[in-house]
């Protein structure tokens, strides 16, 4: 007889759900600690957070809905929170949710939680910010609302963990004897209208024929089968509400606030007064003038704080990197090929990982407080016309700016927006703005071509210039994108201005943690995959022969005796063996598979004055920009220990001429010619890093296409340039 095999029994599930700026995720953070999962919802950029709690040795799941006002599912955030709700699209019904309530706006909170009451599920009511609502004078009575509203209400300060004993045991308790809140008595002619709903959609439960009633493109309204008659039921449910004097639109909102303001009455007391000092702090962080002043302030500190106080961790990291690259080498001095797959490809691709993570971790050190301290929304008002006539928001202000340090920090801050239209063009524009990467190419340029010719002056205007290149080709093109590309229906920039906070360090560290972890294991891969496939394509065929032929022209041009020759071979210290090994290093890049397919495609890049030697720079340097500096002092025989401000390399790029063609004996590196390679950096995706992040943010799709979109422009703009500027 054969045992049959049972399957694990099914975690039990509590959904979060609560207006924005509730606190619910702080609340997530403390019932969950660090044993939550972050992803995206299939088929959608909105995220998906969902964790573990242990109640009484048992484990239960926890999923942070995102933040609703209602559940007319007009948004994704929307359409996510009723799918899961409603067990729509393969999600998993909560076996109980936890209603998350700011206890400072009692009533515009309770909305979603009595169109929530209409699914039936049990429930738990939870008033967070507790301290905030005694601070501002409001008393309530939490026995009545809970007698009112037919379930447990707990009051709760997330921040600092407060209430929480209480609402695990209101937790354990609902499981055992589930209460469901009170629901709205709705007048018979919703009935009736809901009754003509179920009549042509007999699958539908009552709840779900309510909420087509509402919503028309509900998510109980997308099968196939019916969608059809969806349109004409809905036609004749709301002219039944019409003809009892009611708007259709506003129909919902009315009659629910007539429910919530019978089941508060007597509950709320005091004087219910927000404190002054929220009204006196805006009327200077909002000014038109002083807020301004004081919001660039603000995001001159976080600029900096990438683009500089990184610097220190960065170079940290990247010396640990050397130091272990030095350590393991000479120990696979006998498996050449091992040793540079490991040492140049693998453990240079985890440092290449690891480096980002200083920006990522201070940029979401500065959202986190900016964010819960309530300053955010303020600076999104702000900066909201600035941004309005392209299809961004005042939101797209901060990782724009971010982008100024480093793309990828700038893709991960754009989950800030809401709107998803703005949201996929902040990430596919955040690669235009000139992060510091960028720099090094800058500076070798301008440095050994643009100030000796023009002097420091122009020179350091020129290096300002550079930084605003691809804002400026951003701006329009986020226009062009939002008007004939992208298919989402815009929505309106609402803000709500939440009270002055003091941040939950808590919170903010479990933000941190999270973006940090999420970056290195998922983005971290793909970057890491990318490093190696550049090594193998740099490394490999490496055949012997270009080893004896390089040598033996070597040999022939020293002009030193054999003898001396011989010992200064023979120490890999000296002067003539470094000069070997460089130009066996460029010999090897030449006739390796990247080194082929530069010169293979040079003509592509020849209208914009690029010869080979740039082409295999500009094609090594897609993993990371900053790495064309280390590859062209290997093809100029200089080595890779070169820098921007290196001098020999300077002097090299600045006598480089052609060696063929109609241009032989002229320079390679005219102004034209430079000032175009600096403007393709500027606008090419060259940072696999970047092209993972934007993948994992949105889809390959996107990152794909945003690759090949900044690359074409990249090469039209180089192209223009040249061809303009060298008739000029």
């Amino acid at each position: 007889m054969s045992a049959t095999v049972q399957s694990p029994p099914r975690l039990r599930r509590i959904a979060l759900v609560g207006n924005p700026n509730t606190g619910k995720s702080t609340l997530f953070n403390r019932l969950t600690g660090l044993r939550q999962h972050i992803a995206n919802y299939p088929g959608i950029t909105v995220e998906k957070k969902s964790g573990r709690m242990t109640l009484n040795g048992a484990e239960i799941e926890l999923v942070d809905l995102p933040g609703t006002y209602s559940l007319a599912a007009a948004s994704p955030e929307e359409r996510v929170v009723m799918d899961v709700l409603g067990g729509q699209r393969g999600q998993q019904a909560p076996d109980l949710l936890v209603c998350v309530v700011d206890a400072t706006n009692l009533k515009r909170n309770l909305f979603l939680i009595s169109q929530a009451a209409e699914l039936e599920i049990p429930m738990v009511v939870v008033l967070n910010q507790w301290d905030a609502a005694k601070r501002n004078g409001i008393v309530i009575n939490t026995e009545l609302l809970s007698e009112r509203l037919g379930v447990p209400v707990i009051p709760t300060v997330a921040k600092k963990g407060t209430g929480l004993p209480e609402l695990r045991q209101a937790i354990e308790h609902a499981f055992r004897d589930p209460h469901r809140m009170t629901r709205i008595q709705w007048p018979a002619f919703i009935d009736e209208a809901r009754e003509v709903v179920l009549a042509g959609v007999p699958t539908a439960s009552p709840a779900e024929a309510l909420r087509i009633v509402f919503d028309a493109d509900s998510v109980f309204a997308q099968d196939p089968d019916v969608r059809e008659r969806i349109p004409g039921l809905v036609r004749t449910a709301r002219d039944l509400i019409r003809a009892h004097g009611l708007n259709p639109a506003s129909a919902e909102a009315v009659l629910h606030y007539r429910h919530i303001d019978a089941l508060i009455a007597d509950v709320v007391g005091g004087d219910g007064m927000v404190a002054r000092t929220r009204d006196s702090i805006d009327a200077i962080l909002l000014n038109r003038f002083w807020g301004t002043l004081i919001f660039f302030g603000v995001m001159y500190v976080v600029f900096q704080s990438l683009y500089a106080w990184a610097g220190p961790l960065m170079d940290l990291i990247d010396a640990a990197t050397v130091g272990i690259q030095e350590w393991i080498s000479p120990a696979l001095d006998g498996t050449p090929v091992l040793q540079s797959m490991i040492v140049d490809g693998i453990i240079a691709g985890v440092g290449g990982v690891v480096i980002f993570l200083p920006q990522i971790l201070l940029l979401f050190l500065f959202i986190s407080i900016l964010e819960d301290s309530g300053y955010l929304a303020r600076a999104a008002f702000l900066m909201d016309k600035l941004f309005g006539w392209c299809g961004l928001n005042g939101k797209s202000f901060v990782p724009l700016l971010s982008g100024f340090a480093c793309a990828i920090p700038g893709v991960m801050a754009a989950r800030t927006l809401e709107d998803p239209k703005a949201r996929i063009t902040t990430i596919l524009m955040t690669p235009f703005m000139s992060c510091s990467a960028r720099l090094p190419v800058y500076v070798l340029l301008i440095g050994a071509f643009i100030e000796p010719v023009y002097g420091p002056v122009v020179a350091g205007w020129t290096l300002f210039a550079m930084h605003f290149v691809g804002a400026l080709v951003a701006m329009p093109l986020a226009w062009v994108m939002n008007r004939f590309i992208l298919r989402i229906q815009a929505q309106p920039f609402i803000l709500e201005m939440p009270d002055y906070r003091v941040p939950a360090w808590r919170n903010v560290v479990m933000r941190m943690w999270e973006r940090g972890r999420e970056f290195v294991l998922r983005a971290g891969t793909v970057i890491l995959a990318f490093s190696v496939i550049i090594w193998a394509l740099l490394y490999f065929p490496r055949p012997e022969s270009v080893a004896e032929q390089t040598t033996q022209t070597f040999v022939e041009e020293s002009g030193l005796p054999p003898a001396e020759l011989t010992a200064a071979l023979d120490d890999p210290e000296s002067e003539i063996s470094v000069q070997l090994q460089n130009r066996l290093d460029a010999a090897y890049i030449e006739q390796s598979y990247l080194g082929r397919f530069g010169k293979a495609v040079q003509p592509i890049f020849d209208p914009a004055g690029f010869d080979w030697k740039i082409t295999v720079g500009v094609l090594s340097s897609f993993p990371a920009r900053e790495v064309i500096i280390a590859t062209l002092g290997i093809i100029y025989t200089l080595g890779a220990d070169v820098d921007e401000e290196t001098p020999d390399l300077r002097s090299t790029l600045a006598k480089e001429t052609w060696q063929s063609g109609p241009r032989a004996g002229q320079p390679v590196f005219t102004i034209p010619v430079v000032v175009g390679i600096m403007v393709f950096f500027a606008l090419c995706m060259q940072c696999g890093a970047t092209v993972a992040v934007i993948a994992r943010e949105l889809n390959w799709g996107w990152a794909i296409g945003s690759f090949v979109t900044m690359t074409t422009l990249a090469w039209v703009a180089a192209v223009v340039i040249y061809q303009v500027g060298s008739r000029l």
